[in-house]
């Protein structure tokens, strides 16, 4: 049995990657909560002046953390399953937002406090305590931009968000490689890999996952 997390910045392909990975598993994905989130076009459309006074940073982040949680909680009580994106990442977006004073500090405390009571929770399941595996996939800022630009999300497109992109994406890798720990982590390169329409890619990447999958287990 495996927990795969896949990770990475907004639009990079980690549903896509997620879907085929459940596909050769024969698991489900639990998918991160975007299509049914109220929160999350607001976020995206707000002036700054509402996202002061609205609070929507911050609410998004505790919006995914809840849902996220909920995820969790159900994928590890299962067998093989794959998460698209992790609780761990959300840690990074709440930073983020709390660097450029979108989040408060006293925002930031609560919900540091949530994840914490929360993680403490997921420590003490009697079934699992971490992912397997995590599945990182990287791109330069410019293929990141494009694929957004490809699915087409209306409230993601608006030129104002491309700084607010670009930090994101900056300190994506320091996160992984300094600050997460849960599990061992594969990279893959996602400006050289379209798992959706080169079967080669596609192929390629599942043997890599089962390669880091067979791995992990014989360091555990």
């Amino acid at each position: 049995m495996s927990v795969i997390c896949v990770g990475g910045m907004i639009g990079i392909g980690k549903t896509s990657v997620a879907e085929l990975l459940a596909k050769e598993l024969g698991s489900d994905v639990f998918y991160e909560s975007v299509d049914d989130n109220p929160i999350l076009p607001l976020f995206y459309t707000a002036s700054p002046e509402e996202i002061q006074a609205k609070r929507y940073p911050f609410l998004l982040q505790l919006y995914f953390l809840q849902t996220r949680f909920a995820s969790i909680k159900e994928a590890y009580r299962q067998g093989d399953n794959v998460l698209d994106r992790s609780i761990y990442e959300d840690w990074y977006f709440a930073k983020v937002n709390h660097d450029l004073g979108r989040i408060s500090s006293l925002e930031m405390q609560v919900y540091e406090g949530l994840l914490n009571e929360m993680m403490r929770e997921i420590d003490g399941l009697p079934y699992r305590k971490a992912p397997d595996l995590m599945v990182y996939l990287k791109a330069d800022f410019e293929t990141v931009l494009k694929r957004i630009g490809l699915r087409g999300r209306d409230f993601e497109q608006d030129e104002a968000l491309v700084e607010y992109y670009r930090t994101l994406w900056s300190g994506y890798d320091d996160w992984v490689h300094k600050h997460y720990s849960a599990s061992e982590v594969l990279v893959i390169d996602m400006n050289r890999t379209d798992v959706v329409h080169d079967p080669d890619d596609a192929a390629r990447v599942v043997q890599q996952v089962k390669d880091a999958l067979a791995a992990a287990r014989s360091r555990a």
